[in-house]
């Protein structure tokens, strides 16, 4: 879904609300003047025409011709409310006479029912209505023009007379003011958006401008400040992102400093190890060549410094690797390698063969660094063997563009609430046994050689049993600039994990 912008919404709610505001304004002043122009047109005719209806009646005999009836009704047509009149009334030989002053448009038939019997109807005299017969008026429409229709019976007798007037002008000048009022609730629209607009770039502009400055605080650049100008609201909030970043980045700085200096303590600590660990080494392999003929007494503690002198010798390379990877001074050196032939070897050079199966086709060809990939098998098919027990199979598939190999053990797998951490630096399943033969940085490292080659490694559990490890890598990593790197760590144990 796409949202709206903020500016969007904002001229949003300002248009509607100016909307709003505008068109009920524009209908109260329509109703309220329409009323007022026909309620003042009306109420002129009709009491234009019950004047005239008692002056030119008062004076017609009480059985009047019906020639007189009509000249009755043009004089009271001819009045300046310029309404049509119809006389109606008994005349001398019996009978009624219709007298309009239009025969062609006012007739007794354009006259609505209602009105008519409105008009005849005798209303009983007492102290609140002092008069049989009253002035009744109706607006009709003829041929779609409007017009207003009105009716009194003259008491005493009299005829009723009617008349017709027209609003046809009312409403051209209702209609004129419709439209007048709609361009204002257009210009009212129009001038809605602009301050709008501005109001949004008045509002808008320091959030963008802090969105901004906290978007380059995220990508790293912690020197990121706002200008700060004013006392509203987004002022203060300026100032505190100022006050948080500065304490960030004085944060930061601190911890990179620490990570720094544990970098180099480690690396400097490694490199001071390598030349007595180089002395010891050499010692612990004449002590183990003269094994034979040591005192059998002697001989079990022998055995134990040679081990953990080998042990000291692995965790001290794992540090220099993992303090190459910290310092970003790792770099890949590409060759095109035979995959197949490249699992033997690694497969074979620590005399594996019996209790590994490879699944894999001779000529799958792939540009890696073949010494970094060595690390990461050695790493996953030696922690197969270790944790899993064999058989372990490692099998091979490729795509066009990936390279896939799965490292699969038949031992009783790795339990849920260590499979998140299996990768983890110095993570060791069991508590109990945190002096095991592993350092806890082999699959670290396993990872992080997988990384560098832009590839990942995932750690699961097979549903026929066992645990698998798969490493997935691009098949042509030509994109990595080759620069070399440092002194190679040269083939360790595998180490760490647990399956």
């Amino acid at each position: 879904m796409r949202w709206i912008s903020l500016r969007l919404r904002l001229m949003l709610v300002f248009a509607l609300v100016a909307l709003a505001a505008a068109v009920s304004a524009s209908a109260i002043a329509y109703w309220l003047n329409r009323d007022a122009v026909l309620t003042r047109t009306q109420n002129a005719a009709l009491d234009d025409f019950r004047k005239s209806l008692q002056d030119n009646t008062g004076s017609l005999p009480l059985t009047p011709t019906c020639p007189e009836l009509q000249e009755a009704a043009d004089r009271m047509a001819a009045t300046s409310q310029k309404y049509e009149v119809l006389l109606i009334g008994k005349v001398k030989g019996g009978g009624d006479c219709a007298a309009p002053s239009d025969r062609d448009l006012f007739t007794l038939g354009v006259v609505p029912r209602t009105l008519v019997t409105a008009v005849n109807r005798e209303r009983k005299v007492d102290e609140s209505n002092p008069y049989p017969y009253h002035l009744y008026w109706q607006r009709i429409t003829l041929g779609g023009k409007p017009y207003l229709v009105g009716g009194a019976k003259v008491i005493g007798g009299g005829p009723t007379g009617y008349l017709l007037k027209s609003l046809d002008n009312e409403r051209a000048d209702l209609n004129s003011l419709a439209w007048s009022l709609g361009i204002a609730t257009g210009l009212a629209l129009i001038g809605s958006a602009l301050l709008a607009q501005a109001a949004a770039s008045t509002v808008l502009r320091p959030v963008q401008r802090l969105g901004d400055a906290a978007r380059r605080l995220g990508e790293g650049k912690l020197d990121t400040r706002l200008q700060v100008s004013g006392t509203d609201e987004l002022a203060d909030l300026s100032r505190t992102f100022n006050k948080t970043a500065e304490s960030l980045q004085k944060r930061v700085e601190e911890l990179s400093a620490r990570e720094a200096a544990s970098r180099r303590f480690v690396a400097d600590m490694s490199h001071e190890l390598r030349t007595p660990l180089t002395a010891i080494t050499a010692v612990t392999e004449v002590l183990e060549d003269e094994a034979d003929n040591l005192d059998p007494m002697i001989a079990p503690a022998v055995q134990l410094v040679v081990s953990e002198t080998r042990r000291l010798n692995d965790l001290v390379e794992n540090l220099m690797e993992v303090t190459r990877f910290d310092a970003g001074t790792a770099r890949l050196v590409l060759d095109d390698v035979d995959i197949a032939d490249q699992i033997t070897a690694c497969i074979d050079a620590r005399a594996w063969l019996d209790a590994v199966e490879l699944d894999a086709e001779r000529g799958t060809m792939a540009r890696l660094d073949p010494r970094r990939l060595d690390v990461i098998l050695a790493n996953l098919i030696g922690n197969a063997l270790k944790h899993g027990g064999s058989p372990v199979r490692v099998s091979v598939r490729q795509t066009d563009d990936e390279l896939v190999i799965a490292v699969r053990d038949h031992g009783p797998g790795i339990p849920e609430d260590v499979l998140p951490h299996v990768f983890d630096r110095f993570y060791k399943a069991s508590a109990s046994r945190p002096r095991s033969e592993g350092s806890g940085l082999g699959l670290s490292i396993a990872l992080e050689n997988a990384h560098i080659h832009g590839g990942e490694i995932t750690a699961a559990n097979s549903s026929d049993g066992g645990a698998v490890f798969t490493l997935t890598l691009p098949r042509d990593d030509s994109a990595t600039v080759d620069d070399g790197e440092g002194p190679p760590s040269g083939d360790r144990a595998p180490e760490g994990g647990a399956s």
